[in-house]
């Protein structure tokens, strides 16, 4: 059978062209004003013509991270795909930008360095020759001149410009756009420089923030809610703490809904828009104001179902709130306590699972319903997480699932405020008539929630409010491998450095760990940190989203030194006609570049407010147990084996007829 196979000698005929296709430059594509050479393809092809005369035509696949277990056959099944539609429209006279690039920062390279000492460089560079070494054998028709790499100071210099370009902005809600901080105006009040300052860095699209995070002591870095599963760390299975620190945030909430409103201009399949939707989680309801029994604090809530005021029998804080502290009695303070400590072990995906048991301390202290001025327990849950709304809610378990399983676990009253139109009207969460609630009595739900806000917002205890479930992008991460921040801190107060001085190159270490106190590792680099006249860099690092949100616009002028992308190749490329990649990068990866690209779009950078006109998600070649390929699990098969014995043709169509 072996003999039969190599009748057709693939494994000379191949590399042949490859290495043809590679001398000749076959698939580079050509910016406006740079006319290809005669003998070019292209100009075979297009003989007279300029580049930027033809329709053009942007195909992206999602470029990988480089791994060192290299490829497996999983990754080729979008890149065959998308390779068949670039030869496609060459074929009918497109001019086609197909490009591939690294996404190389990351922390598996990172925790080979703490094993080994050897830099994570070193690894990077190996991992990436052995991607492209394999992704060239199966002969796809990339443009190599474009070759983008995130780790590359090139490269990761016009991220740090980016970040500099947040960093120097603000939202203005009265124009629904990012502009330069110059633009923001001072309140009268607002007249010393320290107090200047302040407020201008409250209202900067990158700001520091305490925020509570994913901790992992063993990594010693924050992690993602997508790097945490079961309370463990993805990488290692390390126990993850929640705790509050110093991060750098970026403030995506403030294009919430342009965010949503710009999904109906995009060629993206239903189901993935809806991810996004959901993801953004927009709502519209109201703020209302518990006051605290025998206290001057005041609860505020945020609740889509205000027309159920009547029917609130307890409050529950997140157990992170900040008035937990205050509110708790000395009798419960160390039961209260001891529930805080537990809940911190847990990721928010864990605390929110609906089919888990509810649990919950009694803080001791009472709120005060406004509508009917009744007392009401204030309890601390973990299924309450401070990051969502205001972080306390007011409980109408009549009416909710998870507070109608914690009332009845505790024995707290239960009380209907909404009759079913049929039914039980116990458990009801719909829209039904108002009963039990004095002046929303015989009203229909959407009624009784108009008449319940004027109402509050009359008697000055609460506001009509649309509330986004998306939270502001968490930037910063205590590791080594990543890009450092162009920030620096002086008298307590962060600063920009110069964009002439960029890139800000991480030093030299030889440990990658974090220092015995808890620093991230480059403050190991006291030469490096510590600047004259007391100044000192920022220590943390960017997280590897950053290389990834403008890949797609360093591809169209991969070699400008002088911008990140240059205007005309701009105007002519984008946007990307279209993207290929999994549904895992749905709500992470997707929502960051259409952020990043919609803030460049407002600053005059780029000429379109969306990257990615149509994406298709290609489907997972599961390994021979039924599950994602994956070196942990042990069922990944190596495309190299398979070139081996059939050849990069044999290969590429094989995986095309695995689909439907």
């Amino acid at each position: 059978m072996p003999q039969l196979r190599r009748q057709y000698p693939f494994h000379l005929i191949e590399p042949q062209w490859q290495a043809h296709w590679d001398a000749q430059e076959t698939f580079r594509a050509f910016n406006p004003g740079q006319p290809p050479a005669e003998a070019h393809p292209f100009a075979v092809r297009h003989p007279g013509a300029a580049p930027e005369s033809l329709q053009k035509y942007y195909i992206l696949d999602m470029f990988p991270y480089p791994s060192g277990a290299g490829l497996h056959v999983g990754h080729p099944e979008g890149y065959t795909a998308t390779d068949i539609l670039a030869r496609f429209e060459r074929m009918r006279g497109r001019h086609v930008l197909h490009p591939m690039g690294w996404d190389a920062f990351g922390l598996p390279a990172e925790q080979y360095a703490i094993k080994t000492g050897q830099h994570p460089r070193q690894t990077t560079e190996e991992n990436v020759g052995n991607f492209k070494r394999q992704i060239k054998s199966l002969g796809f028709s990339y443009d190599w001149s474009r070759e983008a790499n995130t780790t590359e100071p090139g490269y990761f210099k016009w991220s740090q410009w980016i970040f500099l370009q947040l960093y120097n902005s603000w939202f203005n809600p009265a124009t629904n756009k990012a502009e330069p901080i110059e633009t923001l105006e001072y309140p009268a009040d607002v007249t010393t420089d320290d107090a200047k300052r302040e407020y201008r860095d409250d209202h900067r699209l990158a700001f520091v923030s305490h925020a509570p995070v994913n901790w992992c002591p063993e990594l010693g870095t924050v992690l993602a809610n997508e790097e945490v599963i079961d309370g463990k760390s993805e990488v290692g299975g390390h126990p993850v703490l929640r705790k509050p620190m110093r991060q750098w945030m970026l403030r995506i909430t403030a294009f919430a809904q342009r965010l949503l409103d710009d999904l109906d201009t995009i060629d993206w399949s239903d189901s993935l828009k809806e991810m996004q939707r959901n993801w953004i989680g927009r709502s519209e309801g109201a703020e209302v104001d518990f006051s605290v029994q025998g206290a001057e604090e005041c609860i505020r809530v945020f609740t889509t179902r205000p027309d159920t005021l009547f029917g609130a029998t307890y409050m529950v804080l997140s157990p992170e709130h900040e008035l937990v502290d205050q509110l708790t009695t000395d009798e419960q303070r160390a039961a209260v306590e001891d529930y805080r400590e537990a809940a911190a072990r847990k990721s928010d995906l864990e605390r929110t699972e609906l089919a888990k048991e509810k649990t919950g301390v009694f803080t001791g202290a009472y709120a005060i319903n406004p509508v009917n001025d009744e007392p009401v327990p204030i309890w601390i849950a973990d299924y309450v997480l401070i990051s969502y709304g205001t972080g306390a809610i007011m409980a109408v378990p009549a009416h909710d699932e998870r507070d109608l399983e914690f009332a009845q676990k505790f024995e707290l009253p239960v009380r209907v405020v909404v009759e079913a139109p049929e039914g039980e009207s116990l458990g009801y969460t719909g829209n039904g008539i108002s009963v039990e609630s004095d002046f929303l009595n015989g009203l229909p739900t959407p009624e009784a929630k108009a008449k319940i806000i004027d109402w509050l917002e009359k008697q000055g205890q609460g506001t009509r409010t649309i509330n986004f479930k998306l939270r502001d992008w968490l930037f910063s991460r205590q590791r080594y491998w990543g890009e450092p921040f162009p920030i620096v801190w002086r008298d307590g107060h962060h600063e920009a450095i110069a964009e002439h001085d960029l890139p800000v190159l991480p030093p030299e270490l030889d440990d990658y760990k974090p220092t015995a106190e808890g620093d991230p590792p480059l403050a190991r680099a006291a030469d490096w940190v510590n600047l004259p006249d007391g100044v000192t860099r920022e220590t943390n690092t960017m997280p590897q989203w950053a290389g990834s949100c403008w890949y797609y616009l360093r591809y169209l002028d991969a070699q400008n030194d002088e911008r990140f992308v240059g205007e005309t190749a701009e105007r002519y490329w984008m946007n990307v006609d279209l993207y290929v990649g999994g549904t895992e990068h749905a709500v992470l990866h997707l929502l960051y570049a259409r952020f990043w690209h919609k803030v460049l779009f407002d600053l005059g950078h780029v000429s379109t407010p969306e990257p990615f006109q149509r994406l298709v998600n290609q489907g997972i070649i599961l390994g021979e147990d039924g599950q994602k390929m994956s070196k942990s699990r042990g069922n990944v098969i190596n495309p190299d084996v398979i070139l081996d014995e059939f050849g990069a043709d044999s290969f590429r169509l094989y995986e095309m007829f695995m689909g439907p």
